[in-house]
């Protein structure tokens, strides 16, 4: 794949399950297992939507994209997946799954050789409507990173409260 956009987005979306790996990777459950408060993601939860998004959302809706363009509507994706899921499985073994799906996606996704002309092929999402190959890409991308953010602010917070007066140089405890 050749297309300089689509390698930008791979360089990351390659990374990811190794970031997360390294981050999250035999660390404590207080850590882990951490929130921002009721209603919100700790780590493993953000681990367990980035799973559920590998196996029933990106590369399907490309694969949508490619095959049936905006003829077909995405099927609408379910946010709360993670929470609904009863088997507490390990830390570790979602990040295997995870690196796993991944390596997967990408595999598939080069072997798509999209072109420059095939991201700017139309798909329909069933809440915004017209959405190009493109702007999927992107997406996923500024998804992983947002999530990474996510999961970093969300373990930085587990220690607002030590952190005495600094708090106030500390962007995450905002």
């Amino acid at each position: 794949m050749s297309e300089p956009f689509l390698e930008e987005c791979l360089s990351v979306l390659t990374r990811t399950p190794e970031v997360l790996d390294v981050l999250l990777r035999d660390l404590p459950e207080a850590l882990t297992m951490a929130t921002e408060g009721p209603g919100t993601w700790s780590p493993y939860l953000v681990l367990r939507h980035l799973i559920y998004g590998e196996k029933t959302d990106w590369m399907p809706r490309m694969k949508i994209i490619m095959e049936h363009g905006a003829n077909r509507i995405f099927d609408p994706y379910d946010h709360e997946a993670q929470f609904r899921e009863q088997e507490r499985r390990p830390l570790p073994k979602l990040l295997d799954e995870f690196r796993d799906l991944r390596r997967g996606s990408v595999a598939d996704l080069r072997a798509m050789n999209l072109t420059t002309g095939q991201l700017e092929l139309n798909g329909t999402h069933p809440a915004l409507g017209l959405v190009t190959a493109r702007q999927l890409m992107a997406t996923w991308t500024a998804h992983d990173l947002g999530h990474i953010v996510q999961v970093n602010r969300v373990m930085a917070k587990r220690y607002k409260s030590e952190v005495g007066p600094w708090v106030q140089y500390l962007s995450p405890m905002k």
